[in-house]
């Protein structure tokens, strides 16, 4: 073949590539490319709508949201960034240099506006608008910001916001999540968090082949998160954090009746402001206290439960008729389990069940557990809802402890012996539960013999949770036991050497249960569980103090909270 024909061949099937490679980008990709194409020339300014507010029972706010400004400039419609920057600084009162950082850390695009300054007040974004008729490129956009009234109020009920990290954001990324989105971290902020988040809107706008700006396409509206109401009552919770101030710790008030968590403080605590102001030094404070501000002490930490742990024994000992209202024990001060000595912490005398409960007497509780047995025991712990997480709507919630003989053997490799019998049964030992738990188990009490499923949240957008409500199961137990033991709980009270003496001037009638945990280092836990009114109880109350001293400490904390409650007329005087 001539080379000339060759080349002819070559030049054909060149053309015949250069045809086929133009239909494939015309006609079986050309709406592709036209769809990149336009995303190319349309830039998207958004605009944050506001995210929901968080209510109390009653309406109240706890959390909403305020206007605050950022500042943007427009880099194509700028002629000199120097002079713009100077502009700002004036009105601002921040130097320059500040914000040409700003500026050059959050650039993008010379067709999208910069982020120079954030959270500007009323005031200067005014003054800020005056200046924008002197020069075009800058923005002053309004941009709701989180707002905290009560500031450290319920902080751990309500949690905090902050910058999505990377755990988050691998699994939320499927339901509209994206990087440097700001979400709930812990409380309610964090569980409801795809409720409470708002929709961003803004203006579409196009884009010539330089990035210059050419025309507004359109503008969607952003949409606000809803809002949450929760079971709080504000005048509690307000009660119960300034009585638990300065003693670390946690108080959580309930109805017995329905499991509504009234008041849940806990101390130390946090204002959440700092993470809404960014101010990087009280948040690394935060992180790198010792004493755990950021821990919701009321679910999230578990102590021994001490001679609160008394009300389970004694119910198992009467259901199981291991003892009943005649049985009596001596109590000289001490008792040998095996070949070891146990001691009480008082010289009680001849002691049936109620006077055992009204004086916290260990030596009646080391035989009655002896005569159950741990198994019993535990079994019947696992019934008055310990030992197993609660279901509580707020993240982080641990489930205590209760251990068994086979729980030794499997995972100690140990035998149980009789003085871990003995120890269970005063609430020692490693035994755990979280303050929650316990408010629930003196409501067991309370209401008759009901274990209710604790709730914190009342209706999500305006519709109400009342399946919630729903969630109680009525307890096998004989009658004569709820009524023995509610009689104990009042006497911790009533009777003149009762545990709980100092609730005994109140003006409403209060049946609780005092403890005094032991643990290996510092002073012993405080706690106190009861309920008033006593006929017809209407909130049942947990005081936990931590490394606070004896449980009268506690009970002395409690007096304090029902007594404001009284004042402010949430709870009816009995004459």
């Amino acid at each position: 073949m001539e080379r000339k024909n060759i080349l002819k061949i070559l030049i054909v099937l060149m053309f015949v590539c250069l045809f086929i490679g133009l239909a494939n980008l015309d006609l079986l990709q050309g709406a592709k490319f036209r769809g990149l194409s336009d995303s190319n020339c349309i830039r998207l300014i958004s605009q944050s709508g506001a995210r929901g507010n968080i209510l109390d029972r009653n309406g109240e706010v706890i959390v909403d949201s305020k206007i605050s400004y950022d500042v943007m400039i427009l880099p194509q419609e700028m002629d000199q960034l120097d002079r713009v920057l100077a502009g700002i600084s004036r009105i601002l009162g921040v130097e320059v240099k500040s914000l040409k950082v700003v500026f050059r850390r959050n650039y993008f695009s010379s067709s999208l506006p910069v982020t120079v300054a954030s959270n500007i007040d009323l005031k200067k974004a005014i003054q800020l608008g005056e200046y924008k008729l002197e020069e075009p490129s800058i923005i002053v956009q309004p941009n709701p910001l989180r707002h905290y009234p009560y500031g450290t109020l319920a902080a751990h009920v309500i949690g905090y916001l902050n910058e999505i990290d990377r755990w988050r954001l691998t699994k939320l990324e499927d339901y509209g999540y994206k990087t440097k989105d700001i979400v709930g971290f812990g409380g309610v902020e964090e569980r409801y968090d795809y409720y409470l988040r708002q929709e961003e809107g803004g203006l579409s706008v196009e884009v010539n082949h330089r990035g210059k700006f050419m025309r507004v396409l359109g503008f969607e509206s952003p949409q606000n998160g809803k809002d949450i109401q929760l079971t709080l009552d504000l005048k509690i919770q307000k009660i119960a954090e300034e009585n638990l101030s300065g003693r670390k710790g946690s108080i959580v008030v309930m109805d017995p009746q329905s499991g509504e968590v009234l008041a849940m403080a806990n101390y130390p605590n946090f204002n959440p402001a700092v993470f809404v102001n960014k101010r990087t030094r009280l948040i690394a404070g935060l992180f790198n206290n010792p004493e755990s501000p950021l821990i919701n002490r009321a679910i999230s930490s578990s102590y021994p439960p001490a001679s609160v742990f008394k009300i389970v024994v004694a119910a198992a000992a009467l259901e199981l008729k291991k003892i009943n209202l005649s049985t009596n024990f001596l109590c000289r001060g001490s008792t040998m389990v095996g070949a070891r000595k146990f001691s009480c912490w008082d010289v009680h005398g001849l002691q049936d069940i109620v006077a055992a409960l009204a004086h916290s007497c260990d030596i009646f509780f080391y035989k009655t557990g002896l005569l159950l047995g741990a198994q019993n025991i535990h079994d019947y712990a696992l019934k008055l809802g310990l030992g197993r997480s609660i279901g509580f709507e707020l993240p982080y919630e641990t489930s205590g402890f209760i251990p068994s003989p086979l729980w030794r053997k499997i995972n100690k490799f140990q035998n149980w012996f009789d003085g871990d019998t003995a120890n269970l049964s005063i609430g020692q030992g490693d035994c755990l539960v979280t303050p929650l738990q316990a408010a629930n188990l003196v409501s067991v009490f309370a209401n008759g013999g009901y274990l209710t499923t604790p709730y914190i949240v009342k209706s999500v957008g305006g519709l109400e949770l009342s399946a919630r409500k729903k969630k109680m199961s009525r307890l096998p137990f004989k009658k004569s036991t709820f009524e023995i033991i509610r009689r104990g709980l009042r006497e911790v009270v009533s009777d003149s050497k009762g545990t709980g003496n100092a609730l005994s001037g109140v003006d409403v009638a209060v049946a609780g249960k005092t403890g005094t945990a032991q643990v290996s280092r510092g002073a012993t836990h405080a706690w106190f569980v009861g309920f008033f009114p006593y006929d017809k109880p209407k909130y049942a109350i947990c005081v936990f103090l931590e490394h606070g001293g004896p449980g009268h400490s506690a009970s002395v904390v409690a007096k304090q909270v029902i007594e404001a409650m009284i004042k402010q007329g949430l709870v009816e005087v009995q004459k």
